[in-house]
């Protein structure tokens, strides 16, 4: 036989029974479970709940040791040297910072084994009693991860705070748990300082050795009583004078984690050692061969769950993780300088996590260079794109065997490019991923998403797609930690009993689950229960509903549901994935008011794609507001969004029938999304509450 039909042929052939095996696969099984009537499943590789893969292993202290001492020469944690810091200003006069970074330089596992237990040692020769909290309030870097260990050597309840936090819930946080030692950066020292006569309990600050710090340290001395010590400092003071370890047990808090607080100040999440670990030991066997030859790039907040878990998992894995930033991410991102290497492109990683808010802007980035090249080079990537969409969606006429390898070559490979060229396994989370977005991803890295369900309270344990599941839209089967569950909610008409899928909200049980929230005993009451046989659940407030191979399907929220004048049920998060595919939305919140027949939206526009447009248009303006308020621009706008709600088939009364055009970006600093980039609703409405009312006169 012809070798050329045998390369295409073969693997077509291979591909298609896989996939009908896996169409055929039962992910999630039901599982017995007490508690509330309902419907429930488990992961299929187990018949109860795993609490932890290793033996004698129960805490994050002792799988960290573990690990250190199985992969002691191998590469930990690695940095990225800062070469120079310049400002740079652009042509409306606006200066913005530019970082010239250098290649990764690395820490073993067996050095930063020792650095743990120096930064442990070093805490408590500088005065921190075991009864008293740590709080680490700074960026995701190497310090970060050094002590929290360090912290867990010595038994340490550590409180994690968002370096993006606000004063008000930065204030009620430290506050709130008592905290005595804040770890920080030089930039957070700054705002430690601002808010310095409003926080009752702290008397020590650890500061990050960097440039730029030694302003912030002198201003922290003169106008504080706080002892200033450097993190260099701790560590060496534990050196000279070592102390044996006190390590936790199973029961004992590790973590309160402060939520970035979507709605009022944030609650303080309360995760044992054996929470956190069952959700680690519950991803590892999900994550497809992960070992010591992977590199995983680590960037998203370490202050939220899903970062926080992720290290763990490499860690365990002997996998080396690379620090980055959302700012330094790509050759292009707003803080490399030209010519300098961005963080994905420097460390070449295999594994990497991501919010859908970032993978939707790798997306746009991607189809903007695209369509500004136009041309030849555009039409292969569409012709490149569309085969191999085919292929993935089951087409006989898709890119298989040679022809994937000729596109790969031609056309994704510099995509890839992007994100190292390298990276073979993507996990998402923090919120829903579009179908759009994961399809594109999937094509133009070739690399499958794993895609999760879960929450803060459950340790980010809840539901996981596997990588040869190809479907989009689901989250997966419940992790080998948890069971899931849907009991009725009447209220919205979703029930267990609904044909041709049970419908109900999603309520999350296993080891993986919260004691609960911090001095809030009231709220832990109204969505923790204990069933009879002692599994603890949490009620999510998601709905959910189960395809017939066990894998779960958000499809909407309690919280964002509202009924329109006409008793129309209008689900805000649902409407808001479907439009945010438009070419001219960076981000957007619909509004629908009870008193009201129809919804409104505010629509932060895409700038790039908006002046891109105006351009062709010939449409004279002075700056993008001036853009966003012509009546042109809306109206573009608008018909944009009306052909996405077309496309994902929302009815009248779901499609906003007017909008305000934002042209300011809504971002973490500013206090309008968290972050992991979920609106904050309530602070959105009351900031627009003028504009909102314009929309409905």
């Amino acid at each position: 036989m012809n070798p050329y039909i045998v390369g295409i042929f073969i693997p077509l052939i291979a591909s298609l029974i896989l996939r009908k095996s896996n169409n055929g696969k039962k992910r999630g099984l039901p599982a017995d479970a007490g508690g509330e009537p309902g419907c429930a499943i488990r992961n299929y590789r187990v018949t109860s709940p795993v609490e932890s893969n290793w033996e004698g292993v129960s805490t994050l202290a002792e799988l960290f040791e573990q690990s250190c001492k199985r992969f002691t020469y191998k590469p930990l944690l690695g940095s990225r040297k800062l070469i120079t810091r310049e400002m740079e200003v652009n042509q409306n006069g606006r200066s913005f910072e530019k970082l010239h970074l250098g290649g990764y330089q690395w820490m073993s596992y067996g050095q930063a084994f020792k650095a743990v237990c120096s930064f442990a040692s070093g805490l408590m020769q500088l005065g921190h009693k075991k009864d008293e909290r740590v709080a680490i309030f700074s960026d995701t870097r190497a310090e970060w991860f050094i002590a929290l260990q360090g912290c867990f050597r010595q038994n340490i309840t550590v409180v994690t705070i968002y370096a993006s936090l606000g004063e008000e819930a930065l204030c009620h946080s430290l506050n709130e748990t008592e905290v005595s030692t804040v770890i920080c950066g030089h930039k957070e020292l700054k705002k430690l300082i601002d808010i310095s006569g409003q926080l009752d309990t702290v008397k020590r600050v650890i500061y990050i050795d960097e440039e730029g710090a030694s302003s912030e340290v002198s201003l922290a001395q003169k106008n504080t009583s706080w002892k200033i010590t450097s993190f260099v400092e701790v560590e060496e003071m534990g050196t000279e004078k070592p102390l044996d370890a006190d390590l936790p047990v199973s029961a004992d808090v590790a973590v309160i984690m402060y939520t970035s607080g979507s709605t009022g100040l944030p609650k303080g999440v309360m995760m044992t050692h054996g929470n956190v670990l069952a959700t680690v030991s519950a991803i590892m066997p999900i994550v497809p061969s992960i070992g010591t030859k992977d590199v995983y790039l680590a960037y998203l907040p370490l202050a939220h769950i899903l970062e926080l878990v992720a290290e763990n998992v490499m860690v365990a894995a002997g996998t080396s993780i690379g620090y980055g930033s959302p700012l330094t991410l790509t050759d292009t991102s707003n803080k490399i300088k030209k010519g300098t290497k961005g963080d994905a492109s420097a460390l070449r990683p295999t594994l990497m996590t991501a919010v859908p808010a970032i993978l939707d802007r790798v997306r746009d980035g991607v189809r903007k260079k695209v369509d500004s090249k136009g041309g030849l080079s555009k039409k292969l990537f569409d012709v490149a794109y569309g085969r191999r969409l085919a292929a993935i969606n089951g087409s006989w006429f898709g890119a298989w065997g040679l022809e994937k390898v000729f596109w790969d070559l031609l056309v994704f490979k510099k995509v890839r490019a992007v994100l190292g060229g390298n990276i073979r396994f993507l996990l998402s989370g923090g919120a829903p991923l579009s179908g759009d977005t994961q399809r594109f991803i999937n094509i133009c890295l070739g690399a499958p998403i794993g895609q999760g369900y879960g929450l803060t309270e459950t340790c980010a344990g809840g539901t996981f797609s596997e990588y040869d599941d190809t479907s989009v839209g689901r989250v997966g089967a419940p992790v080998p930690c948890s069971y899931v569950k849907l009991i009725d909610w009447p209220e919205g008409g979703y029930l267990v009993t609904d044909s041709p899928m049970p419908r109900g909200e999603i309520v999350i049980g296993g080891p993986n689950v919260t004691p609960g929230y911090f001095k809030n005993e009231e709220k832990t009451k109204e969505v923790y229960k204990v069933d009879e046989r002692g599994m603890r659940w949490f009620y999510t407030g998601d709905i959910g509903r189960f395809h017939p191979d066990g894998c779960v399907e958000i499809i909407d929220r309690k919280k964002d549901i509202v009924k329109l004048q006409h008793g129309e049920y209008v689900s805000l998060g649902k409407v808001e994935a479907a439009l945010i595919v438009s070419p001219y939305v960076d981000n957007i919140m619909l509004h629908a008011d009870p008193f009201h027949s129809f919804c409104v939206a505010l629509v932060v526009a895409a700038q790039h794609a908006v002046e891109e447009w105006a351009v062709k248009q010939g449409i004279n303006y002075s700056d993008f507001s001036d853009l966003c308020q012509k009546e042109e621009t809306v109206k573009e706008v608008q018909a944009s969004l009306l052909k996405a709600a077309k496309q994902a088939r929302l009815d009248k009364f779901e499609i906003p029938a007017k909008i305000k055009l934002i042209p300011e970006p809504w971002t973490p600093e500013s206090g309008l999304v968290t972050a992991a980039l979920k609106l904050k609703r309530e602070v959105i409405r009351k900031v627009y509450a003028e504009d909102l009312s314009k929309l409905y006169a």
